[in-house]
């Protein structure tokens, strides 16, 4: 199966030939063969990457996109007469403070700039003018900029205060460590298609089971009752409430196994960092400059700044996908940007052949 192109933005991305064969049967969602053989494999898979124990913790599969699950661990975890505080610099941050809108949750939203990281001072500070919070949220990896977020430093804050952790890791689990239970991570989010390198269908939550069975009956939404959907899965043996993306299912499976074949989150940690480090010396070896300093950039997306006012991004866009890459549009107000991924089935060779392809657009 060729390739049209490649994807190199934070996700859906360029998978391997045998993820995507891995779609090319039909399943039921009653079958034993993939509630029992498939459904639950993973589920016990991704707490074996992640290095936690399933007395403790579990992991709940939810249809659709990153933010349904955001949603449904925010939506559930935080009862009626809690209080959410969300640490936030970029949209996805704030969108957790839309989702608290919807769903009338008393919240205060701490916005930083698009540029400045979310840090232990930060939340330090926020917590003093929010005596009364009981959940804390923010996001990991904010795709937004590229900058990764210093959950340590803030996990290092919240310890002890009785504070209810949820962190969205949607661009950072499995491509960077994590160690949930030492930060005191309570919710973690992610899904299938950024770093495990699945496709696109469904998220998972990553839940410490007290925390979770604590909040049973917060949940405003039908379907996005994560309480709901975990009780069901332990019942059902892998049962799903409602349809289940099968063909994602097995998708994910594959990828799964392909992230332990290569070594674990470190090994994958390492090919993205290097993909990273070559792109940026490479960008700037052709006379672009990063939206972020080094010292807070990730190596899951980066922002590059418009070389000068004239730069058309259309264009530049379109030429490279003519050469087969496709990036990605910038997000931040603060500056003229646009962002390229490092993440996907994409390796060295592949970044030395897009930075030839800049550079032949940019000389034409």
């Amino acid at each position: 199966m060729k390739r049209n192109y490649l994807l190199l933005t934070p996700g859906p991305l360029s998978t391997t030939e045998t993820v995507r064969e891995a779609m090319m049967q039909d399943w039921c969602t009653w079958d034993k063969d993939y509630n029992e053989g498939v459904v639950m494999p993973i589920r016990r898979g991704l707490l074996e990457i992640a290095g936690l124990d399933e007395n403790r913790y579990t992991t709940v599969l939810l249809q659709g996109s990153g933010t349904y699950c955001v949603e449904a661990a925010i939506g559930t975890s935080v009862g009626p007469h809690d209080k959410l505080l969300i640490l936030a610099n970029g949209a996805y941050g704030e969108r957790m403070a839309r989702i608290a809108d919807y769903y009338r949750i008393d919240y205060k939203l701490v916005s930083l700039r698009e540029t400045e990281p979310v840090t232990g001072a930060a939340a330090l500070k926020a917590l003093a003018e929010t005596p009364d919070a009981t959940h804390l949220s923010m996001v990991h990896s904010e795709t937004t900029t590229g900058l990764l977020n210093r959950i340590d430093e803030v996990a290092d804050v919240l310890r002890g205060r009785d504070i209810t952790f949820i962190v969205d890791a949607m661009s950072s689990f499995g491509g960077i460590p994590i160690d949930i239970e030492k930060l005191g991570i309570d919710y973690l989010v992610s899904s299938a298609n950024k770093c495990i390198q699945g496709v696109p269908g469904f998220g998972f939550v990553i839940a410490r089971k007290e925390k979770l069975r604590a909040a049973r009956g917060n949940a405003r939404s039908l379907s996005l009752d994560l309480c709901a959907q975990w009780e069901t899965m332990e019942k059902g043996r892998g049962k799903w409430r409602f349809t289940s993306p099968t063909h994602v299912v097995h998708a994910f499976r594959q990828a799964l196994q392909e992230l332990r074949e290569e070594g674990g989150i470190a090994a994958r940690h390492r090919r993205y960092a290097e993909n990273h480090r070559l792109l940026t010396e490479g960008m700037r070896g052709l006379g672009f400059r990063t939206l972020l300093p080094d010292d807070v950039q990730g190596c899951i997306i980066t922002s590059f700044l418009y070389p000068s006012a004239a730069f058309d991004f259309s264009d530049f866009y379109e030429k490279l996908k003519a050469k087969g890459y496709v990036i990605y549009p910038g997000k931040i107000s603060e500056a003229d940007t646009f962002r390229i991924g490092n993440i996907g089935d994409i390796h060295p060779a592949d970044i030395g052949g897009l930075l030839e392809a800049v550079g032949e657009v940019l000389r034409s």
